[in-house]
C-alpha cells in the first residue's frame, strides 16, 4: 500500500495505524472543531473529520499531483451520554466533573472517519458502547492526576488504567474507542484504493 496522510496528531491513531502496519505521514492540520447543534451524533464527528481534511488540503494546495494520489485520513471521536456531547475536559475540575457523570452508566463512542483521494471521499461513523462500574471518587481522581486525560474524549483512555479497572463491558469495536476503528479503516482504504 502507498503511503497515506494521516491528518491527526493523536498518539494513538498513529500507534493503531502502525499495527495494522499501513505506511503513513503525520500531517497535523489547523481545522475548526466546532459544529452545528443541527447534526446529529454520529454525523459530528464526520463533520470534524472533514474539515481536517480540507484544512490539510490547504497544506498541500501548492502539490496538485499529492492531493489526487494520496489517501488523506481522517477521524475524530466523540463521547455521547444521552443527548449530550462530551468534549475533551478543559482542566483537572472539568475532568473529574466529566467521570463523575460517566461513572456507572453507559455511553457511546462514536469515531467519524473520511477517507480522501483526489475527488473520491469515504465517510462513515462507528459507535461503540461502553459502561463503566460505579468509580469511586478516589479512582476517578487518581486516574485524573496520574494519567492528565485532558486531551482525549470523555476524559479517559480505554487502554490506560481507568480503562482496565474500571470498564464494566464494551460492545462493538474496542480500537474505536482508542481512536480508530482501524479494521473498518483498512477495509476501506482496499475500497479506496482499487
Amino acid at each position: 500500500m502507498k503511503e497515506i496522510i494521516l491528518a491527526s496528531q493523536s498518539p494513538r491513531r498513529k500507534q493503531l495505524l502502525e499495527w495494522a502496519e499501513i505506511p503513513f505521514r503525520v500531517l497535523v492540520p489547523d481545522a475548526n472543531e466546532s459544529f452545528s447543534t443541527d447534526l446529529t451524533v454520529d454525523k459530528i464527528p464526520i463533520y470534524i473529520a472533514q474539515q481536517k481534511v480540507l484544512a490539510v488540503k490547504q497544506l498541500l494546495a501548492n502539490d496538485l499531483s499529492e492531493i489526487d494520489d494520496t489517501i488523506i485520513l481522517a477521524a475524530d471521536t466523540i463521547v455521547v451520554l444521552g443527548n449530550e456531547v462530551i468534549n475533551k475536559p478543559i482542566d483537572r475540575d472539568d475532568a473529574i466533573k466529566i467521570l463523575n457523570k460517566l461513572s456507572g452508566k453507559q455511553h457511546q463512542v462514536i469515531t467519524g472517519v473520511v477517507l480522501q483521494k483526489g475527488s473520491t471521499s469515504q465517510s462513515f461513523s462507528v459507535t461503540t458502547q461502553v459502561k463503566f462500574h460505579q468509580l469511586t471518587q478516589t479512582q476517578i481522581e487518581f486516574y485524573v492526576d496520574n494519567y492528565k486525560p485532558y486531551d482525549k474524549a470523555g476524559a479517559y483512555a480505554i487502554q490506560e488504567w481507568i480503562g482496565v479497572v474500571g470498564i464494566a463491558s464494551i460492545e462493538g469495536d474496542f480500537y474505536n474507542v482508542m481512536g480508530l476503528p482501524v479494521s473498518t479503516v483498512v477495509q476501506a482504504l482496499h475500497t479506496i484504493n482499487s
